[in-house]
Order: C-alpha cells, then sequence, then structure tokens
C-alpha cells in the first residue's frame, strides 16, 4: 500500500512539473497544460480514493501518541 502511495505521489509530482515545463516553454497554446493538470486532477483523486479505500479496509490507522 505504502509503494503504491509513493508511486501515485512521485506521478502527481511529474504532472506538475511537465505542467510547469509547458506553461514556461511551450508554444502550442494551453491544451497540454490543461491536459497536465487534468492528470494532476485525476491522479490526487485516486490517491484520495487509494488512502479512504485502505483506512476503511484496515490496511492503514492513524498513529494516535500514547500520552
Amino acid at each position: 500500500m505504502k509503494l503504491v502511495i509513493i508511486v501515485i505521489l512521485v506521478a502527481i509530482l511529474a504532472s506538475l512539473g511537465s505542467g510547469l515545463w509547458f506553461l514556461a516553454k511551450d508554444d502550442q497554446g494551453a491544451t497540454r497544460v490543461l491536459t497536465a493538470l487534468k492528470i494532476r486532477v485525476l491522479l490526487s483523486a485516486i490517491l484520495i480514493g487509494f488512502l479512504v479505500l485502505g483506512y476503511f479496509q484496515g490496511w492503514i490507522s492513524p498513529h494516535v501518541p500514547s500520552i
């Protein structure tokens, strides 16, 4: 489960970087920037879905510090 989360986070960061690159250097217009944004939003939704599913299935749990 941790590996899946890390892979999705890296993919989100790659999409963020490519969107920045297209915004700064691309001359084709905003379509590539918009595509990078769509991919980033989709990956973020998938990540949230995995986190919620993992929590409800008991695969991940919050660590409450003992006092």
